[in-house]
């Protein structure tokens, strides 16, 4: 999986990265002495459209003592299809982390739902991520810095760029005080190294992408210098907004080549 930006615009020469954290064990890897009395939970359920679906996921949190913050509810027009995410709170004791993955699963033999995923950020281990990055520096630093300040729930195995960065760059301090390491592997318009990318990014969850290009409103009074900072802002803003909704679950990909952005 990449994750580059929420925009319908994205660059149709991303590298796909085959989603491996469905796979992964769920379970807690915090060392902590106990849970909090209520912890969050987030589902996102897709299947068939029918009557009483939202109802069969109210009743599934509300016996087990759980209690629901929100619901995002999406069915396109014309289309026998049912999206959905739900945000809500409940007490571990009452509801143990196994347990809510086969109430849900009952849930989606059903209602025959292609899709239901739940995330307790608590309790189920980060996500692992690979960084692609460019030649300039700002949105991958801005990156390390919000994961150094545990605002990303993430965990990252390596940079990979096809940019050399000399060793007394603040990125490559960085990189090292953290032992993350970094791979400088130079492509050319015959040689992507994609083979190799794969290599390294094996065992990770999805793919970011540390730059990306998005439309913003300009005018005749910008100068060079103002189209470069406002370019700048607003990459690091769009990687850093796109990295916290895939990890929320508040983007699902669809068969059909589309993406529902709750």
């Amino acid at each position: 999986m990449v994750v580059a930006g929420a925009s319908s615009s994205s660059s149709s020469s991303i590298l796909g990265i085959a989603s491996g954290f469905f796979s992964r064990a769920l379970h807690s890897s915090k060392t902590s002495s106990g849970p909090p009395t209520a912890v969050h939970g987030i589902h996102v359920f897709h299947c068939p459209d029918v009557v009483g679906i939202v109802a069969k996921l109210s009743e599934c949190i509300a016996l087990r003592g759980g209690n629901i913050h929100s619901v995002d509810v999406f069915v396109p027009e014309n289309k026998q299809v049912f999206y959905s995410r739900c945000e809500f709170v409940f007490h571990p004791a009452r509801w143990p982390r196994d347990e809510i993955n086969n109430d849900f699963m009952k849930l989606s033999k059903l209602f025959n739902a292609e899709r239901s995923v739940v995330r307790v950020p608590y309790l189920d281990p980060k996500y692992k991520i690979a960084v692609l990055a460019s030649k300039q520096d700002h949105c991958l630093f801005d990156l390390l810095h919000r994961w150094q300040e545990g605002r990303l729930p993430v965990d990252i195995s390596c940079v990979i760029s096809n940019h050399v960065r000399s060793p007394n760059t603040h990125v490559i301090r960085f990189l090292e005080r953290h032992g993350i390491p970094y791979h400088h592997l130079p492509t050319t318009p015959r040689n992507k190294r994609e083979d190799e990318i794969l290599e390294l990014v094996a065992d990770t969850d999805f793919l970011v992408l540390a730059r990306y290009m998005q439309v913003e409103r300009v005018s005749h009074r910008d100068t060079l210098q103002s189209f470069v900072q406002k370019s700048e802002n607003l990459e690091k803003q769009c990687l850093a907004q796109a990295l916290k909704s895939y990890c929320e679950l508040q983007v699902l990909h669809c068969d059909t080549n589309k993406t529902v952005v709750f």
